[in-house]
């Protein structure tokens, strides 16, 4: 398997996602948009951006582990948030650089939405992955 994280020159800078990754090989893991729920499915951080945006990474961890991989081996995130406001993508970076590789992030969307299918929930993340066969 093969897997390459680009940043052309001619693109603009980076900060925690690669404009391109390619892969060759091996088997393609998606895990459904994540969100702050809990093992006993309860809301993490009511109204907490951060808590939530915790609880969704883990639980992309865990589903990935579930299928066999890690969070090294993710090359694509879509990041939806309610009501996105600039202010918040600091908290969003910090929690997502506890989870991606700095020197090969996957590549990865933020879309700012007016609501997700709970009520009290501020984010959702979606991933897919690719391991070695």
């Amino acid at each position: 398997m093969s897997t390459e994280f680009l940043n052309p020159p001619e693109l603009c800078p980076t900060y925690g996602w690669s404009h391109v990754v390619t892969t060759s090989g091996g088997r393609t893991i998606h895990v459904s948009g994540q969100v702050g729920i809990d093992s006993r499915g309860e809301l993490v951080g009511r109204g907490d951006l951060q808590r939530q945006t915790e609880q969704a990474f883990e639980n992309v961890r865990l589903a990935l582990a579930a299928a066999g991989a890690t969070m090294q081996h993710v090359v694509k995130s879509t990041i939806f948030v309610v009501n996105f406001q600039s202010e918040m993508l600091p908290a969003i970076r910090e929690v997502r650089g506890r989870y991606f590789s700095q020197e090969r992030p996957p590549a990865s969307t933020l879309v700012g939405v007016t609501a997700l299918a709970g009520r009290e929930w501020l984010i959702e993340i979606e991933a897919t992955a690719v391991v070695e066969e």
